[in-house]
């Protein structure tokens, strides 16, 4: 009798998962769904947070965002729900 068990799969099968879900545009349910998955796993996305906003999980692209640079930050305004995210630009 089987029961209700979940695969459990490594942590370096999970991080090619993620990285494979990002290779292709995914949208905000799959983006809300990898970071949960990261976040039990405890792999850090830190490269791949800055492509999507952290309030409506929409990847950046020209369409949906506006980037500019100023002092020293590089700062995302995403279109769909106004959220502002702020990034420092290294030296």
């Amino acid at each position: 009798m089987i029961n209700n068990m979940k695969l459990k799969s490594s942590k370096p099968e999970t991080e090619k998962r993620i990285e494979e879900i990002f290779s292709n545009s995914p949208n905000p349910k799959e983006i809300k769904k990898v970071k949960k998955l990261a976040m039990s796993k405890n792999i850090k996305i830190s490269d791949l947070r800055k492509k999507f906003c952290k309030k409506c999980y929409s990847l950046f692209n020209s369409k949906n965002s506006k980037i500019k640079i100023k002092k020293g930050f590089k700062i995302i305004k995403c279109k769909k729900c106004e959220y502002i995210s702020r990034y420092k630009l290294k030296k």
